[in-house]
């Protein structure tokens, strides 16, 4: 009965266009009971057969629906050095040192740990990425050769690819925790990194504990350092693969509706804006001059003026409404350095405001703005007091 209503459906489509002046035969094949041959025909209409070489995506053995290459995950193994021993002097400056370095020993094996549980979530993702594509290739072979609607086989393999799926989704939970587990690590750092600069003005100290300090601060300096970059490599790393199980969700449910039909149908329509919409902007190079800014009015000005600056919820709301009158924005995310002091000082700055910048970019990350819409550039100004971090839209 369902076959009889095909042909029903075709036959009244070709009587409503019976008008136009070019023959239907070119455009439509002919509906016959015999098997198809292995080249794929059309009748013309001296009623030659003209033979139709298959396409290229028919002759290709890739997946169809799904088969996007998960994100590739970082790679960086974050392994912090050893603390460099010190010396007893028998002053409370260096029993204060050694109680420092005692915080900071204890800080990075907490980072140890840390980078363990990354590396391990990092291989768990790649297994459970393998058994989705597997799965999901294993329906595409099916439904490109053809098979059954509803077939139990390509039903339970979807079962398997959903669950691998959900697999995946619970890694990306893990990394969240583990990236709030980071950033109070963070918050560690940045304090012991003060109460270390704070013990040079202690009183009672002898060149050697000042000697000590110096190595320490460094040594703090560096793992306050290591801490950004696991920061960083593991919000893009949460990012990526959030946006690419959001797609294969959508995958998933267009899969499904093939499993039904017994016949391939392609990618998800929502990601297909996505897929193919040119990017809004690179993002820039943080060594790159900044953007003009002649004529513009920052949309947000940050001043890192004192230790702890509270800028999220003012940084939201802001870009939250800019994004409410323009969905598809831009915006340019410049670092301000204060050109005030001598080329050493300057230096300093100029580093410390760029670190300022990855953190509020960090941050918008975190609030669900895609990284290809912000360039991110620094600059040095005299008239800055302090370092800041300017967003304009673009």
């Amino acid at each position: 009965m369902a076959r009889a209503l095909s042909h029903l459906t075709v036959i009244c489509s070709a009587a409503a266009l019976s008008a136009c002046s070019f023959s239907m035969d070119s455009l439509w094949p002919s509906l016959t009971g015999d098997s198809p041959s292995a080249a794929t025909t059309v009748a013309s209409k001296a009623g030659k057969v003209i033979p139709i070489a298959p396409s290229q995506g028919e002759r290709r053995n890739q997946p169809v629906v799904g088969a996007t290459a998960p994100p590739a995950l970082g790679t960086t193994n974050f392994v912090p050095p050893t603390v460099t021993p010190g010396q007893t002097t028998g002053t409370f400056v260096g029993q204060k040192t050694n109680l420092l370095r005692g915080e900071l020993q204890r800080m990075r094996q907490q980072i140890r740990q840390q980078n363990s549980t990354l590396q391990g979530i990092r291989g768990e993702t790649g297994r459970h990425s393998l058994a989705y594509h597997s799965a999901i290739a294993s329906i595409n072979s099916r439904l490109q050769v053809g098979t059954t609607p509803g077939n139990p086989y390509m039903v339970n393999q979807w079962n398997i690819a959903q669950s691998g799926l959900s697999s995946i989704d619970r890694d990306v939970s893990q990394m969240n925790s583990l990236a709030n587990a980071v950033a109070g690590t963070s918050t560690m750092s940045a304090y012991l990194l003060e109460t270390t600069r704070a013990a040079y003005g202690l009183s009672g100290a002898v060149e050697a504990d000042h000697r000590q300090l110096a190595i320490l601060e460094d040594e703090v300096n560096r793992t306050v350092v290591l801490i950004d970059r696991l920061l960083n490599e593991l919000s893009e790393d949460i990012n990526r693969q959030t946006a690419y199980v959001a797609a294969e969700r959508s995958n998933l449910t267009a899969l499904s509706l093939a499993i039904k039909n017994g016949e391939s149908l392609g990618n998800s329509l929502a990601n297909r804006a996505y897929a193919t919409a040119a990017p809004i902007a690179a993002t820039g190079s943080r060594n790159s001059s900044a953007a003009s800014t002649a004529g513009r009015r920052p949309l947000v000005v940050i001043r890192f003026d004192r230790p702890n600056v509270s800028y999220q919820q003012a940084l939201y709301t802001a870009v939250n409404r800019v994004l409410q009158r323009r969905p598809q924005a831009g915006f340019d995310l410049i670092a301000v350095a204060t050109g005030q002091g001598s080329a050493a000082q300057v230096t300093v700055a100029s580093n410390k405001s760029k670190r300022n910048a990855e953190t509020v970019l960090r941050s918008l990350s975190e609030m669900g703005l895609p990284l290809q819409r912000v360039r991110l550039s620094a600059i040095t100004s005299a008239d800055a007091k302090s370092n800041e971090v300017h967003l304009y839209v673009r």
